[in-house]
């Protein structure tokens, strides 16, 4: 009796630390994907930017001017607001959360910081990620 709750012990935690190692991977692999999405914004690279995102026309995004739908809408929604490098300038994300929400879906809160030529701006942002045909993409994004 004692080996087989000894043994059933020792299977709980590993499979708890291989739950965990998958968690931290997800995580790992959705932090890769706004890092790709800083670097292509400080090359004023908006399309590749917005690669980060669902390319789809339920993708939603809430910010000051209300709530945009569509991939397309929302990449023109960014190339009329940041016209130029000096309007987008250089992003950086400070990630404060990033939480399952549910089997391949997270949502990541932060801030956002942008320094550039027309003046620093910031805000704070939730985005939830959904992992889509093998790919983290946002599907929901909040801004302000």
């Amino acid at each position: 009796m004692k080996k087989v709750l000894v043994l059933t012990l020792f299977m709980f935690s590993v499979f708890g630390m291989m739950a965990q190692s998958s968690k931290n991977s997800e995580k790992e692999a959705i932090l890769n994907v706004m890092k790709l999405q800083e670097k292509a914004w400080n090359k004023h690279d908006l399309e590749g930017y917005m690669e980060g995102y669902w390319k789809n026309d339920s993708l939603k995004f809430y910010g000051r001017s209300g709530l945009t739908k569509g991939w397309q809408n929302t990449l023109n929604n960014y190339k009329k607001g940041y016209p130029t490098q000096a309007e987008s300038g250089i992003l950086n994300f400070v990630i404060k959360d990033i939480s399952r929400i549910e089997s391949h879906t997270y949502w990541v809160m932060g801030e956002y910081h942008l320094t550039r030529d027309a003046g620093d701006a910031k805000g704070v942002f939730m985005v939830i990620f959904k992992k889509i045909e093998g790919e983290w993409k946002i599907i929901a994004d909040m801004s302000c």
